[in-house]
């Protein structure tokens, strides 16, 4: 009898033990110093769970080749970050599903101001109720030689806000386009800095703050930091914008585009708006001649090129809603084209994206394609921005666009 139960314990436990070598899963990574391009040794590595809350699940160092690996039941069947502590400075690469290998880059440091530029500035407006939401965002281009990452525990990125604001959110991101929540340092006098390594290539700060709005109105000063030599607007067709050498810079997807050129060093200056955003009715049959146009065989517009660097601010409730992490919707750069020296907005209606001739094609794309869904879900959370559908349409459009998004993850 003993003999019996002792035969199947082991039975059992060796069935656990394969279920459980089954479930777990390997990744064999790499620390390479991108400065000097060799192998970095005895780097702190973390494997980072983003599914619910960004968790620490498990930790090691690189050996002497600058290698590591990883045992866990979530790689390659979820999305995860691996981060490399070097130096003290936190450098990550994003570990999508499917894959199990990883290289993280790691450099050395520089403190001087003059390892980035800002090429691109932008200033997105949201008028709710009593307060005015402002969205900034800062394209910052690290071209060092040799490559090195910019960083100052002190603040290395400093903002200036406009006055009464209230500071909602802080995040940047490095080319790998993952977001990364900043803890704000306070400098005074509406100044903020955040102390974080910008890597060689485009990286990108992103700004959520609020202003009291009272009676639909209010007088923000926009305050370019990095020598831009232009800052674009966008608000909802509803409002007036009104400021010192701004022009028009046309329409896209219901919001309105304004360029604000700088003739000398560029300087703070004042933007006037008034207006609120559209209510959702005054758009329904916009969003049902859409629909019915797109039964019949008309294009879907797909979001332009130019808008893509917008993406971030409506995206963020969505990314935090998904819990799926940052990098599945990875955006792409405001494509500036230089014409006699003077940058310009890229003109959609030169090459119009190509679009999907109807709603099932676009479910159809949408259904295998990140891409494709970072569009969707993008002109779903403008058309909310700019009050131009329905909360009913709005929750249900979400519903159908994060499900999508739960099965491309799962493969």
């Amino acid at each position: 009898m003993n003999r019996s139960l002792w035969k199947l314990g082991f039975v059992a436990g060796l069935l656990a033990s394969i279920a459980s070598a089954s479930n777990a899963a390997t990744v064999q990574g790499k620390v390479v110093n991108a400065t000097t391009g060799k192998p970095a040794a005895s780097v702190e590595v973390i494997l980072i769970q983003l599914q619910g809350t960004m968790q620490p699940v498990a930790n090691t160092k690189s050996n002497a080749q600058g290698e590591f690996t990883f045992d866990h039941p979530g790689i390659g069947a979820q999305p995860m970050l691996v981060r490399a502590v070097y130096h003290g400075v936190n450098f990550h690469q994003p570990l999508p599903p499917g894959k199990n290998s990883v290289e993280v880059n790691v450099y050395d440091l520089s403190s001087d101001v003059k390892s980035i530029t800002v090429p691109s500035h932008l200033v997105i407006f949201q008028p709710n109720g009593s307060t005015l939401t402002i969205a900034e965002q800062f394209l910052v281009r690290n071209e060092t030689k040799p490559p090195m990452a910019y960083f100052r525990a002190d603040g290395n990125f400093q903002m200036t806000l406009t006055d009464n604001a209230t500071v909602r959110q802080i995040a940047a991101s490095g080319p790998s386009g993952m977001p990364v929540v900043q803890a704000p340092i306070e400098l005074g006098k509406n100044k903020y800095a955040i102390a974080y390594a910008f890597r060689p290539g485009d990286n990108e700060v992103r700004l959520a703050y609020e202003v009291p709005y009272s009676g639909n109105a209010a007088t923000v000063k926009i305050s370019p930091s990095y020598g831009e030599s232009r800052v674009i607007l966008v608000v909802p067709p509803s409002m007036t914008v009104t400021a010192d050498q701004l022009q028009s810079a046309g329409q896209e997807q219901g919001m309105n585009l304004y360029e604000h050129s700088f003739t000398g060093a560029p300087t703070a200056f004042a933007v006037n708006l008034s207006g609120t955003a559209p209510p959702p009715n005054d758009a329904a049959s916009e969003n049902d001649s859409q629909a019915g146009g797109a039964q019949q065989g008309t294009p879907i517009q797909v979001v332009p090129g130019r808008l893509d660097g917008l993406k971030w601010p409506l995206l963020g409730v969505l990314v935090v809603a998904f819990a799926l992490g940052g990098f599945l919707l990875s955006r792409k750069t405001v494509e500036v084209n230089a014409t006699n020296g003077t940058a310009k907005l890229q003109s959609t209606a030169q090459s119009p994206a190509q679009a999907p001739a109807s709603l099932a094609a676009l479910d159809k794309e949408t259904a295998t394609s990140l891409d494709g869904l970072k569009d969707l879900i993008f002109k779903l959370e403008l058309r909310r921005q700019a009050g131009t559908i329905s909360e009913s349409e709005y929750a249900a459009e979400r519903a159908k666009a994060e499900q999508i998004l739960r099965d491309l993850v799962r493969g």
